[in-house]
């Protein structure tokens, strides 16, 4: 069991856990998409969590040269409660920090507590934001 960079041969894996753990999630984050988007930038940001040569979590950050940004923190519902989003956010902390990123952000989505409760309990607190989006 351990956090590493994502291969292509995780793929299967990676649609699969977003699919089951993210699946109200709006059509501009079909994984497939997801994926290939990020592997054009900063892929060495796109973190893995595997256990018994399965993926099980996933972290998706990225640095614009001023914030860092957390996104796709995936754990399958069988590996929640033993410390996989905290090895996988401790794994993006260190490669922002590699890149010279003193601040990350992340978002979660209104309503689900039990994942703000769980950040906060890794030092990230609330902002007073409020967080803007617009499809182009």
């Amino acid at each position: 069991m351990h956090v590493r960079s994502f291969q292509e041969s995780d793929r299967g894996d990676v649609v699969a856990l977003w699919n089951s753990v993210f699946a109200d999630d709006p059509p501009w984050n079909e994984p497939n998409t997801v994926i290939d988007t990020k592997l054009r930038t900063q892929p060495e940001l796109f973190f893995v969590y595997e256990s018994q040569e399965k993926v099980v979590g996933t972290l998706v950050a990225g640095f614009d040269g001023f914030r860092g940004w957390i996104h796709h923190v995936a754990v399958h519902p069988d590996h929640q409660g033993h410390g996989v989003s905290r090895l996988l956010i401790e794994a993006a902390e260190s490669g922002l920090r590699e890149l010279g990123c003193k601040k990350v952000n992340l978002q979660v989505r209104k309503g689900n507590e039990g994942a703000a409760d769980k950040y906060r309990s890794m030092g990230f607190s609330d902002e007073p934001r409020i967080s803007m989006g617009k499809l182009l």
